[in-house]
């Protein structure tokens, strides 16, 4: 993964600033962990949850739709760019015709909306959620840049037991 404190990363600015690099920090992590999988591998089931490589990206497309798309700009479920309904169970479902390629370029429209839309608010601004009431556009960038990297951490240790059972290391 991607270091933190890796060269390039800004380590002071604005608070928007640090903000949405370390959401964007989180986005190509999740990315780089999956990214060298096969489709066949991208969908292992290592784990009895739903959470294989390639449903962690597609749960997190949902998520930046869920967080900007419908609470930040108010926009309907069935106006979003792609499945924005609920988190949980139904946000990972990958359909057969979908490959990593695909999920991870849905993925990266989607934060790419994200960014436009949260580009015409300040950090104050609020929206109401569904589930936690009134949240600010502040709270929206933690909020998401914790679970992008908690998924980051998923996908990369999923990705790494698949590699080392590519490589014969672990059986």
């Amino acid at each position: 993964m991607t270091s933190a404190l890796g060269p390039g990363r800004p380590f002071t600015g604005t608070e928007r600033e640090l903000l949405e690099n370390t959401l964007d920090l989180g986005r190509a992590e999740i990315v780089a962990a999956v990214s060298d999988l096969s489709d066949t591998e991208a969908r292992q089931k290592l784990v009895p949850s739903l959470t294989t490589p390639i449903s962690l990206i597609k749960h997190c497309a949902a998520a930046e739709r869920i967080w900007f798309q419908r609470t930040l700009a108010g926009i309907s479920v069935d106006d979003c760019d792609g499945f924005a309904a609920t988190g949980g169970d139904a946000s990972f479902h990958v359909g057969d015709d979908e490959t990593l390629t695909d999920v991870i370029s849905e993925y990266t429209a989607a934060c790419t909306r994200s960014r436009q839309l949260a580009a015409g608010y300040v950090l104050d601004d609020t929206a109401e959620h569904r589930i936690a009431g009134t949240v600010s556009l502040r709270f929206i960038y933690m909020n998401l840049s914790a679970e992008v990297a908690r998924h980051a951490g998923h996908a990369d240790i999923l990705a790494e037991q698949i590699r080392a059972r590519r490589s014969g290391w672990l059986r």
